[in-house]
């Protein structure tokens, strides 16, 4: 009999994993991670951890299965706490559930799973694994285009998913619910948790004022005419021309009017419309730019605003990663695939060139808020290829 562990979150999605596995005749057993300590940044209202602990428990219980519970906090702070606030203050914005996924649930989770003479790890994403008939694993997207999670384990590695299971990927979400109210599972109407991986929901502000001072400084509207000076705007929006198209905007000689105050130019991202506190404006204004260096936020009004909207962006060439190495791109290579820039994102028509120095991707359509420190995930049907770190 194949041994599974189950991260169990106390969610219904995860509960529901581990049901579907003792059916399907796996031995299971389930693993709560505790990744945080602190509360005073939770949102203490939503599903503080030991809710969730607690839930998880009543879960293994029902199920009669083995339960117990393993304290990551010092790895997730060290890989992805310290690495989120170097981010911010690099003026980047980076997405801490992706990895979550592959530091932490995929990696040293997977490490203490393999401690207990599991075969497997399973967890409740909405995402598919298949075989190929290279003995490759390819990660296809859940079928409910809804609640997709691919692209979240979009840096998983041919070794992390070869012991990965996902067996809720192929469900509806009401389906998922369905199945749990069936078995009597406590946590069948149970609402979904929003926030950090494994955190809970918390307040981004004050969790990035623990490390990043608050700093004032000044909002400055960048006037529209400034893409006339652009050298995207001086050359044709061509394939042939995706170097240059994907060079960030240069804004700090643009005309510009101040119409606000920030609090630290490193809790802003690019293409972000709340929490600017600009008013009196005659369009929603948007984050175009933002300059840690110096502490300014670059804002523009309507989000048909030229230097929000971009054609292509750039990976460097070690931030390139192949989730089925058999599909990659050599330096010269040109394919056309989907791309999406961020979590939810319907997918896009591209063309993915490969250079030396790294993967420039071009866009059929404009692209709105394309923000360093994310990633660009590649999708060739529905199988997840590959994904990069966005430079710029």
């Amino acid at each position: 009999m194949k041994r599974v562990v189950v991260g169990l979150s106390g969610g219904v999605d995860s509960s529901v994993t581990a049901h579907l596995l003792q059916e399907q005749g796996y031995e299971v057993i389930g693993m709560f991670m505790k990744n945080w300590h602190d509360e005073s940044v939770t949102l203490s209202d939503d599903c503080p951890w030991i809710d969730d602990s607690n839930d998880a428990l009543l879960i293994a219980n029902q199920l009669g299965i083995p339960f117990q519970v393993i304290d990551l906090s010092k790895d997730y702070k060290e890989r992805i706490v310290d690495y989120m606030f170097a981010e911010y203050e690099a003026g980047r914005t980076p997405n801490p559930d992706v990895l979550c996924n592959r530091e932490i649930k995929f990696d040293v989770f997977m490490k203490a799973a393999m401690e207990l003479g599991a075969d497997y790890v399973a967890t409740g994403h909405y995402c598919r694994k298949v075989e190929h008939e290279d003995g490759s694993f390819g990660l296809l997207s859940g079928l409910d285009n809804n609640k997709d999670q691919s692209y979240f384990l979009c840096q998983l590695s041919q070794e992390q998913l070869s012991k990965a299971l996902f067996p809720i990927g192929e469900l509806q979400k009401s389906e998922v619910r369905r199945i749990a109210t069936e078995a009597g599972l406590v946590t069948a109407n149970k609402k979904d948790s929003q926030g950090l991986c494994f955190v809970g929901k918390i307040s981004l502000p004050t969790f990035l004022q623990q490390k990043l001072e608050a700093k004032k400084g000044k909002v400055l509207e960048v006037n529209i005419n400034h893409f006339d000076k652009q050298t995207q705007n001086s050359i044709e929006d061509t394939l042939e021309n995706v170097v240059e198209l994907a060079q960030p905007f240069v804004l700090d000689n643009a005309e510009t009017l101040e119409v606000a105050e920030h609090q630290g130019a490193h809790f802003y991202t690019i293409g972000q419309r709340k929490g600017l506190n600009i008013g009196g404006r005659p369009l929603p204004s948007f984050v175009i730019g933002i300059d840690t260096e110096n502490n300014i936020v670059y804002s523009g009004q309507g989000e048909d605003h030229p230097l929000l909207n971009r054609k292509a962006l750039f990976i460097k060439e070690d931030e390139v990663h192949w989730v089925n190495p058999n599909r990659s791109l050599t330096p010269g290579e040109t394919r056309t695939l989907k791309v999406r820039i961020r979590y939810r994102q319907p997918l896009q028509d591209a063309t993915l060139v490969m250079k030396e120095d790294g993967m420039y991707i071009y866009f059929e359509q404009y692209q709105k808020g394309i923000t360093p420190g994310q990633f660009a995930a590649f999708y060739e049907n529905d199988e997840l290829i590959g994904s990069g770190v966005i430079l710029h």
